[in-house]
């Protein structure tokens, strides 16, 4: 499970005009920094994770990517999500395959959060990962999300799919 307290309207991005990957991390870059969630370093590093790390996953149901920027990088804990009017072209995770077409971006910005105890060493972030690709497996909570008008529609229902709420 995904902690869902960590969305929010002010972070979700719905039928944005984004022409690259790029353009998510300007946008991102602005609202994050704006609501001080990262440091001003975050968008060159992101940008530099993802030459080096691609993000980009063509799974089943929906092309994603899930970039994210090293912890040192983050204030405060956030997942922020943008679902672009067409999708944005990602490279594929370990260069297997080609280019992704994401539908879907979500980041993650898990520094130093702990959910129930749990120390943060990193586990609580991979759970993420496996909460969010299951998501991204599951056609009926795909359509679920792509169906969403606005970002508020969009931010309630990532929440509720992360959060294990029943669908």
């Amino acid at each position: 499970m995904v902690d869902a307290t960590l969305f929010c309207e002010a972070l979700t991005f719905c039928d944005c005009e984004l022409g690259s990957s790029d353009d998510v991390f300007e946008l991102l870059g602005r609202h994050l920094r704006a609501g001080g969630y990262v440091a001003d370093t975050w968008l060159d590093a992101i940008r530099e994770r993802e030459r080096a790390y691609p993000t980009g996953l063509a799974c089943q149901e929906l092309g994603v990517a899930i970039p994210h920027a090293d912890p040192c990088h983050i204030i405060k804990p956030y997942i922020a999500v943008v679902r672009p009017k067409t999708p944005v072209a990602f490279e594929p995770m370990a260069g297997m395959g080609d280019t992704v077409g994401a539908r879907l971006i979500v980041n993650l910005g898990l520094k130093g959060h702990t959910e129930a105890g749990k120390e943060d060493d990193g586990a609580w972030q991979v759970e993420a990962l496996q909460a969010l690709m299951e998501i991204f497996m599951d056609a009926d909570k795909v359509d679920e999300i792509l169906a969403c008008d606005d970002a508020a529609a969009l931010c309630a229902c990532m929440a509720r799919l992360c959060g294990g709420a029943s669908t």
